[in-house]
């Protein structure tokens, strides 16, 4: 866990105190090369940490206390596969799959590439056929419609880079994504599908989490009634599985060759860059899923050779523990302003909380200060019509981060500029506020009579001085997108080695899962409720005199 008494925490405490009055309207005042000096490009990607409030010493002192932290030393573990997910004793190896050069990754002495390349050709192989129209349904079908079948990681990934990168699309192919058990998820879609030209693609690493083999098992007797007498001969053509367990995939009636294999070294999380990625292929091609691991390698190239106070994800990472240690904020928006990136927040929610969500370091000692933040967030236009008052008003800190592409992906005339507008008033409206004098000035222009005036100005003030960072892309194309989701994975890993975290586990969400376990016989009427508490009881009973399962 982090030592809050060691020199470099305390230097941070103290630069605080003499810092906290500094607004970001004075800073900028005082420094007419502050965007200069507080932005980043790579490849494109533009950063600007300039609405950050951060100074030189600031910055210092934080590239102080990643050293403190021995960062470099947790990154060079995380290149070289050492088992750093030490609760589970596994390697985090989520860079090995996007590793796109010849040669053997992490070392000689341990070599992933073969396997890896292995499914990439298999994955190339198979989503040629069916992008083709070559692999056909019981009936002879072409496939028009993909269903993906999956939870958590196997679902947010996949859906949300294919939908952002929805304008790259142009096989036909209709993409669904099913995650959640209630029925409704599921029936509504099978309700508009044709099962002869449908296809399934059942990610599960273990093959057996309750949700998605639920639905995966409801999708198969709605296939197997279709296809009659010929169901067996029918399943391989309409289901494909994503996992690490080919035997219990047999099972569910599919042979090798129709399982894309996964390890237990790749995260739930951080499984997009894998076969858990064929949707994407399905939906933009092959090489638009290698152009998406190459943008991701380029982050990852990046995050190790450059030095901390000119790394992108180090400088993301470490001022966010700034916002959240020193300066106190609970809480960080994801402001997208661009439609395609409607699933991002919700993406980085698993990825930030489920990674970073903790309270006990990797010693197993209490940490001994906060970590993750709450992370929420919303397409920008949409929120500027919802919660946007209470991050100018509210006086509540928010640090965001908004983001947007400077080129459209979908261009109508006349909508860019507009959005762009906004887009950039925002996070200047939340940074410097509008103060007294600017407001009565501002009523004393329209005409506004004095009395008048006095009653509206409390209203017309803004307190500003709210942090963001804001990141453009130059358009949302699979390398750029690979570039931004690899750069919030460093910089959530970074954060966790600041913070004492393992970040690679997450034994609360297996709680849960427990729990549920237990609770499912109940509910059918197959198991007692000894040793539950009262209110899980009397709900149970509730709920089996009113449900209908």
């Amino acid at each position: 866990m982090p030592n809050t008494n060691a020199p470099a925490w305390q230097a941070l405490v103290a630069h605080q105190a003499r810092f906290s009055s500094a607004h970001l309207r004075d800073l900028f005042a005082s420094d007419p090369q502050r965007f200069e000096r507080f932005s980043l490009e790579l490849e494109g990607l533009l950063v600007d940490f300039s609405k950050q409030r951060i100074d030189d010493t600031t910055l210092r002192l934080l590239v102080d206390l990643a050293e403190t932290a021995r960062l470099g030393e947790w990154r060079a573990r995380l290149f070289a596969g050492e088992k750093i997910n030490f609760s589970e004793q596994r390697a985090v190896m989520h860079p090995a799959l996007r590793y796109l050069k010849l040669g053997a990754f992490p070392s000689a002495a341990w070599d992933v590439m073969p396997e890896v390349r292995a499914v990439r050709a298999q994955m190339r192989a198979f989503s040629e056929r069916v992008r083709g129209g070559l692999w056909r349904g019981f009936s002879g079908e072409a496939i028009r419609d993909v269903v993906n079948i999956g939870i958590g990681g196997s679902d947010l990934g996949p859906k949300m880079v294919v939908r952002t990168l929805s304008a790259y699309q142009r096989s036909g192919l209709r993409m669904h994504f099913v995650s959640n058990v209630d029925s409704a998820h599921l029936a509504k879609l099978l309700d508009s599908l044709d099962p002869r030209s449908t296809l399934f693609v059942v990610a599960s690493k273990t093959f057996s989490t309750q949700e998605t083999m639920l639905n995966a098992h409801t999708a198969r007797a709605w296939l197997c009634a279709a296809a009659g007498e010929g169901w067996a001969r029918a399943l391989p053509l309409h289901f494909v599985a994503v996992t690490s367990d080919v035997g219990r995939a047999a099972t569910f009636g599919l042979p090798e060759a129709n399982v894309f294999r996964m390890w237990d070294w790749v995260g739930g999380r951080y499984s997009l860059w894998s076969a858990v990625g064929l949707p994407i292929a399905l939906a933009i091609g092959m090489n638009g899923f290698e152009r998406l691991l190459a943008g991701a390698q380029a982050m990852d190239t990046h995050f190790c050779e450059a030095p901390f106070d000119k790394n992108l994800p180090v400088l993301m990472a470490l001022i966010g523990v700034w916002n959240t240690n020193f300066l106190g904020a609970s809480t960080s928006a994801v402001l997208p302003y661009n439609e395609s990136l409607r699933f991002l927040p919700s993406f980085l929610q698993q990825l930030e909380m489920e990674s970073n969500g903790k309270t006990v370091g990797r010693d197993g000692l209490p940490l001994s200060c906060q970590a993750n933040p709450i992370v929420w967030g919303e397409i920008g236009s949409n929120g500027q019509h919802a919660f946007f008052q209470l991050l100018h008003q509210g006086g509540w800190l928010v640090p965001s981060d908004f983001i947007a592409s400077a080129q459209s992906d979908f261009p109508l005339p006349g909508h860019q500029a507009p959005l762009m507008a906004n887009f950039l008033a925002q996070s200047a409206a939340l940074a410097f506020g509008k103060t007294e004098a600017e407001a009565r000035a501002e009523l004393e222009a329209a005409g506004i009579a004095a009395d008048q005036i006095a009653a509206l100005l409390p209203h017309k003030v803004f307190a500003g001085n709210q942090p963001s960072t804001t990141i453009f892309l130059p358009r949302l194309d699979p390398f750029h997108l690979g570039m931004l989701l690899a750069l919030y994975e460093h910089k959530v890993f970074v954060q966790g080695v600041v913070w004492g975290i393992n970040s690679f586990d997450q034994w609360g969400v297996e709680l849960g899962k427990q729990l549920a376990g237990r609770l499912l016989p109940a509910l059918q009427g197959e198991g007692d409720t000894v040793g539950l508490d009262q209110s899980t009881r009397a709900l149970i009973a509730w709920c089996r005199e009113n449900g209908d399962f």
